[in-house]
């Protein structure tokens, strides 16, 4: 049986705009992104990477593609909506005025990127 135990997996999503994608990741949100190929590969403080692919007939993410966690979730999201980002609002959701989550377990707070996936700051 193969092992995949030593294997440096990583994840990825689609966007409909690797340009649109490539501004948001790296620019508004300062991530490291490179591109090759024709795909962007971010470079997260952990290590780990995540492969975004264009895709022309892309389907948003329904669930969160990507977890931020932060040490103060109300500044970072104040720094992003400074920043021009929108945070979701969800129905049945305990949401304060900043859209961050009291009732979903640890603090957290939705929005999303270009081409709709859905993404989050979670507090530590």
């Amino acid at each position: 049986m193969p092992t995949l135990k030593q294997s440096k997996a990583y994840s990825g999503f689609s966007t409909s705009d690797i340009d649109a994608a490539k501004v948001f990741y790296g620019d508004t949100l300062g991530l490291d992104v490179g591109e090759e190929n024709g795909m962007l590969d971010l470079s997260l403080a952990t290590g780990a990477h995540v492969l975004i692919y264009p895709k022309p007939n892309h389907v948003p993410a329904e669930y969160t593609t990507l977890n931020f966690p932060v040490a103060d979730i109300a500044a970072t999201v104040d720094e992003l909506v400074a920043a021009g980002i929108e945070f979701e609002r969800y129905d049945g959701m305990e949401q304060d005025e900043r859209g961050i989550a009291h009732n979903a377990g640890p603090l957290i707070a939705w929005f999303k990127d270009p081409a709709g996936n859905v993404l989050s700051v979670i507090q530590e």
